[in-house]
């Protein structure tokens, strides 16, 4: 499966974004779907993660209450919506696909970056 994910940009503090991650070539019915994000000089971290129907999500501690994932499995496409977003959150983000018998995720996006004035 391909990924792409678009959305991103300039936004101020306390603003908000929504990402997609649009898949190809293969359904993403079948996926637990991921977003994670890496900062300049940072590791590549974990943001949220959604099940293959939606009905379970969690996130990380630091975009708790803020992010929300979601998924339109008829449209191939999950989506980030972030609220009250903070400079600490500028990042690259990315999506990634998995199976739900896997602990790696096998697919993932290109990215896109996300930059957050103060």
């Amino acid at each position: 499966v391909q990924l792409q994910a678009s959305g991103g940009g300039l936004v101020q503090a306390g603003g908000s974004l929504r990402l997609s991650c649009a898949a190809s070539g293969r359904t993403i019915n079948d996926y637990v779907m991921g977003w994670f994000r890496q900062a300049p000089g940072k590791e590549r971290e974990f943001v949220g993660v959604i099940s293959k129907t939606g009905v379970m999500r969690d996130y990380a501690d630091s975009v708790k209450g803020r992010f929300t994932i979601s998924r339109d499995n008829a449209k191939n496409t999950v989506y980030l919506l972030m609220e009250g977003l903070k400079p600490e959150d500028t990042a690259v983000y990315y999506c990634a696909a998995k199976s739900p018998l896997v602990t790696t995720y096998q697919y993932w996006g290109q990215g896109t970056q996300v930059t957050v004035s103060s």
